[in-house]
């Protein structure tokens, strides 16, 4: 039983919707490993609603929120500061609140990239990748790639001119790093056949839609080390179908961990319990099946 006192601090998820979040179970299992007095809380807003509520935050006991699909880019207008990291990337997932004033930080790039090669044991330097969506969480990670010298990135949506304004705002951004290119359906097989990584970034296959997967099946080979960021189910339906083709493949839970880990450290000035929030999300991933 989490005990909430007049000294208790919040720190909320703002997203829509929240229903698969399991950024609470494993934040307050941080926060109660650390015995620091902060409630983490889930924050579904409605689009029209979120300019309000964010607005309204900083005037309550909130020490900070996280953000997730789809505010993460559009949030950014109702911040006081942004760090450098968030700014350079173009989307924020972490605020932290101080004095009222709210400054917001993006850790989405960090956690994929940890996850990446403590799980995978895979580094993107060299590497040609094809990722799946243009939106908040594809930026951060598209942009942490390329600053860490991938060799190709492919970035495919399903409206090309979204693909392609990321694409330029990569290139614009990191200069010349990595090769960054749009891509569209009639040029996916040619691609992924040239790919040593897939990463999917967008909500398809999230419960409770576990059947959907965001690519036709016949397009992956085994060679292919496949990540998705969904972490609910564990294995989607694109995780299970690589599995089975012998891919190297990589569920969301490591990234959702490792950049929830970072966030705690920029709320908190205290190291993150990274052991204590994987029991927390595993032990909930049982309890659930």
């Amino acid at each position: 039983m989490v005990k909430i006192d007049s000294k208790t601090r919040f720190i909320g998820l703002l997203g829509y919707p929240l229903g698969h979040s399991f950024s609470p179970i494993m934040q307050n299992a941080a926060f109660k490993s650390k015995n620091i007095n902060i409630v983490y809380i889930a924050l579904e807003v409605k689009p029209q609603d979120l300019e309000t509520v964010v607005k309204a935050i900083p005037k309550m006991n909130f020490a900070g929120f996280n953000v997730t699909i789809p505010y993460k880019i559009e949030i950014m207008k109702y911040l006081d500061e942004t760090d450098d990291l968030a700014k350079f990337i173009g989307a924020v997932n972490t605020v932290a609140i101080k004095d009222g004033k709210m400054k917001g930080y993006n850790t989405d790039g960090i956690g994929f990239l940890r996850s990446l090669e403590e799980h995978l044991n895979i580094k993107p330097d060299g590497k040609n990748i094809f990722i799946l969506g243009s939106g908040g969480a594809s930026r951060a990670i598209s942009m942490t790639l390329a600053m860490n010298r991938a060799r190709k990135i492919y970035i495919c949506n399903r409206t090309f001119e979204k693909a392609e304004a990321l694409v330029a705002d990569i290139n614009k951004r990191c200069g010349q790093i990595s090769q960054v290119v749009p891509m569209n359906n009639e040029r996916m097989a040619e691609a992924i056949s040239e790919a040593d990584i897939l990463i999917n970034t967008t909500s398809v296959g999230t419960h409770p839609d576990v059947d959907d997967i965001p690519i036709d099946k016949d397009l992956l080979h085994s060679n292919l080390a496949v990540c998705d960021v969904v972490y609910n189910p564990r294995k989607t339906k694109l995780l299970l179908v690589a599995e089975k083709l012998g891919c190297k493949i990589m569920s969301g839970l490591g990234m959702l961990i490792f950049q929830g880990a970072e966030a705690f450290e920029i709320w908190t000035g205290v190291e993150a319990p990274a052991n204590t929030m994987f029991e927390a999300a595993e032990a909930f991933y049982n309890h659930s099946v």
